[in-house]
């Protein structure tokens, strides 16, 4: 469905404030310790960023907040962000997106959030007080100006199942914005038309946990997967009979296990191997991937072209990473954050005059069968740029439509940087 575009509306509403350009730095403190976050891909809200709480508890919060003007109640408190709307969630939140930017002229804005189940919200001028002036207590931190509210739009779970298994992540496709693809703990991925509130097709992707999903960018067919059998996964929607394992972490012992997924014998060894956590595509050149381990230090960046081994790896944390996003406006840019309190920024760009196989070097075509090289292609690779969080850094994203702009989560707080303002 195509959105018009709806000058009233924006009219009505508080435009962004202008960015300090002498700043580099922009915090929130949250009530709660922060997991899930990710920035709005519209432009006129370019800072405006989602946020779920992350407590072992029925009482999360998915909240959404926005940086505030410089004549407001809110001035004084220290905060660079205020809270514009919040609902309550149930289960911590896995991930959140915002919808993707070609859907972001329409009037109002729509969120995706993974728990329990699949659930799209809906965020939109909050609805005027009660003729007594009565305001709802829920909508008393809101920004006076700027008041929004999140409301339920869709509820997607497996009725097949009369118990859902938590999904673990989601992608939601920036080419064909009806598709959003879920995992789950039961070893499955579902891709869901979320205009028909269908599921398309759901498949048994691993032969344990599935950890993480993404579609390849610029494909509304292509997606890969990670999970607890330590295998990357690929997968196309037209041809579900078959799928290629392009990686495997290395063996956590001698042992081996026969597997019976899809295209493989079911006499055919797998090794034992440790869980993979996160990956992401990159977002401009979508032959490229990241991915890690769980309790890894390294950053894994694969070419799907050459199956087998990382293109190169990223040593650089002193404890467990956490998360990775690619750059959406730089190739080969990639931020990761671990639990020794440090994002680092990375260019693969740097490793070229290095390695023949750097990031743009690869000519070979596709290959469809997992294959092992003795040797993997680690050129030289330093970080380019860091910052130092109080925290463990769980979470980290890049603003979608302000350049150089990042964000991370680390503890309870938000902060947004600058990246040519690391050091």
């Amino acid at each position: 469905m195509a959105y018009a575009y709806d000058p009233v509306r924006a009219s009505d509403r508080m435009p962004m404030p202008a960015i300090n350009q002498e700043k580099y730095t922009y915090n929130y403190t949250a009530p709660w310790p922060v997991y899930a976050m990710d920035w709005s891909k519209k432009k006129s809200d370019g800072f405006q960023i989602a946020l779920g709480s992350f407590l072992e508890q029925l009482s999360n919060k998915l909240q959404v907040i926005s940086l505030r003007g410089g004549d407001n109640q809110y001035q004084n408190l220290g905060q660079d962000f205020v809270v514009t709307a919040e609902a309550d969630h149930g289960y911590p939140i896995s991930k959140l997106q915002w919808e993707p930017a070609r859907l972001a002229n329409k009037p109002s804005d729509t969120i995706a959030t993974t728990s329990d189940i699949l659930r799209l919200w809906e965020l939109t001028d909050a609805e005027p007080p009660s003729q007594g002036g009565h305001i709802p207590s829920s909508s008393r931190r809101l920004y006076p100006n700027h008041a929004k509210q999140l409301k339920i739009k869709t509820e997607l779970a497996n009725n097949k199942q009369t118990f859902s298994a938590p999904l673990t992540s989601f992608d939601w496709n920036e080419h064909q914005p009806s598709l959003i693809v879920t995992s789950s703990i039961d070893t499955t991925c579902t891709v869901w038309n979320v205009e028909t509130r269908q599921a398309k097709t759901q498949l048994i992707a691993h032969d344990r946990e599935v950890f993480d999903v993404a579609f390849a960018h610029g494909s509304s067919d292509i997606f890969a997967s990670v999970g607890a059998d330590g295998s990357v996964r690929m997968f196309d929607l037209r041809q579900l009979e078959h799928s290629t394992i392009i990686y495997e972490t290395p063996a956590a012992s001698g042992k081996t296990t026969s597997s019976h997924h899809q295209n493989q014998s079911a006499a055919a060894p797998s090794f034992v191997s440790q869980s993979l956590l996160r990956l992401q595509f990159n977002r401009l050149e979508a032959n490229y991937l990241a991915t890690f381990q769980f309790n890894s230090h390294s950053v894994q960046i694969l070419d799907v072209r050459v199956p087998g081994v990382p293109v190169t790896q990223l040593f650089g944390h002193a404890d467990s990473v956490n998360c990775m996003s690619w750059s959406p406006h730089t190739a080969g840019q990639i931020a990761t954050g671990a639990d020794d309190c440090q994002l680092l920024l990375w260019d693969m760009n740097t490793a070229q005059s290095k390695s023949n196989n750097a990031l743009h070097g690869h000519t070979q075509g596709h290959h469809h069968r997992h294959h092992h090289s003795k040797e993997a292609v680690k050129p030289a690779l330093d970080p380019v740029r860091a910052h130092t969080a109080e925290n463990e850094i769980n979470h980290v994203s890049w603003n979608y439509t302000v350049p150089d702009w990042l964000a991370m989560a680390s503890g309870k707080t938000i902060q947004a940087l600058r990246g040519d303002g690391l050091k």
